[in-house]
């Protein structure tokens, strides 16, 4: 079977390795000469817990493992280093609470720990009115500006996959797809992972997906001093508004209110923070989430304050001097993990996973050729 790929981000990576290990001859059409997208432009972190109860929480799971079976075979970093959601007022630690007891009857590996214990293991959090945190053995980090190489250079090596860097696709039909050389390709199977950039493709079933395009904001502080290391993934309690997991818990609602009541500036920037670090110790900071008609080109320094002063509420770090700014912008599907259609046959619509790209991609391209096979 010969199976064409648009799109060499995560997802598209993740349809590549999938239908290579089970012998399709595969090859992947990427407009850029390397990764630059969304795929690069993430925390990095491979987060379980924020996905849903039930099967996408397990498909997230598996996709953890996949990275770590990936890691294994390529020599790509990736630290298992888990997550601490910390809070810092009452209605914070409710949610926590709730999510400790209702969790792990669902599936989730987590453990409640008073002020104290958050401490001892996350010596970075800042004390001040510090209730509590939720610790997660689940998650892991990996460098996003590196990994998507790394895999292309292994698919290449291993499974002889072939990539066409550079080079645009410009329509797709039942069976072919053409590029801007303007050679015609024939194809088994088409999987179309253009990201946000499904528009170009395929504007109807994008118009009509429910996928819309969030512009996010995020920085990176430089190499920490003296090889000072966070430990793992920092989330505040204003993930918690963000992260369907969470719906679980009865106190959520009314801790939304609170924050819409008191912080509208928050919510009018979609401001949840987070951390990372990465290999070399720089620490990875975010973020905020804007709209189709409020996305601009142009970055806001309003919401970079606003991220930094959640965060040095959050977390106490050696160094907070910045030395990158960034935004990327990404498909999110409002109902589920990813929009997947086939509008003729044997073409495959494959976007909309959002933020949870890294998270997901393995799993889901896994579970899309064991149906598809």
């Amino acid at each position: 079977m010969q199976v064409d790929i648009v799109g060499a981000g995560i997802v598209g990576l993740a349809q590549a390795w999938s239908a290579a290990k089970r012998g399709a001859r595969v090859r992947v059409f990427e407009r850029s000469q390397h990764p630059c997208g969304a795929s690069i432009r993430n925390f990095g972190m491979l987060w379980p817990i924020g996905q849903p109860a039930g099967q996408w929480h397990q498909v997230a799971q598996h996709s953890r493992q996949l990275w770590q079976e990936l890691a294994q075979q390529t020599g790509l970093w990736l630290d298992p280093c888990g997550s601490m959601h910390l809070a810092h007022a009452d209605d914070q630690w409710q949610v926590l609470q709730e999510f400790a007891e209702l969790g792990p009857t669902l599936g989730y590996a987590c453990q409640l720990l008073e002020a104290d214990e958050v401490l001892k293991r996350l010596p970075a959090a800042n004390s001040d009115q510090l209730r509590g945190g939720l610790f997660s053995p689940s998650e892991a980090c990996v460098d996003p500006r590196l990994a998507p190489s790394i895999i292309i250079a292994w698919l290449r090596d291993i499974y002889q996959v072939e990539f066409f860097l550079g080079l645009t696709v410009t329509d797709v039909s039942s069976g072919q797809l053409s590029t801007s050389d303007g050679r015609q390709w024939s194809s088994d199977r088409i999987i179309v992972c253009a990201g946000a950039d499904l528009v170009s493709l395929f504007p109807h079933q994008l118009a009509v997906s429910g996928v819309r395009r969030c512009k996010l904001q995020m920085l990176r502080t430089e190499s920490q001093p003296g090889g000072w290391r966070l430990g793992m993934h920092v989330a505040s309690g204003l993930t918690l508004r963000h992260y369907s997991n969470f719906e679980i818990c009865p106190s959520l609602a009314a801790y939304r209110q609170r924050v819409a009541v008191e912080q509208p500036e928050l919510d009018h920037y979609g401001i949840h923070v987070m951390a990372s670090q990465n290999a070399v110790g720089e620490v990875v900071l975010g973020d905020s989430h804007e709209y189709e008609e409020r996305i601009e080109p142009f970055d806001k320094e309003e919401i970079d304050a606003l991220i930094l002063q959640q965060l040095r509420q959050l977390i106490q770090l050696p160094s907070w001097k910045i030395q990158a700014r960034w935004h990327g912008i990404y498909g999110k599907l409002g109902s589920g993990p990813v929009f997947e259609h086939e509008p003729i046959p044997e073409v495959h619509l494959f976007c909309g996973t959002g933020g949870s790209g890294m998270t997901m991609a393995f799993g889901l391209a896994e579970k899309f050729w064991e149906e598809k096979r």
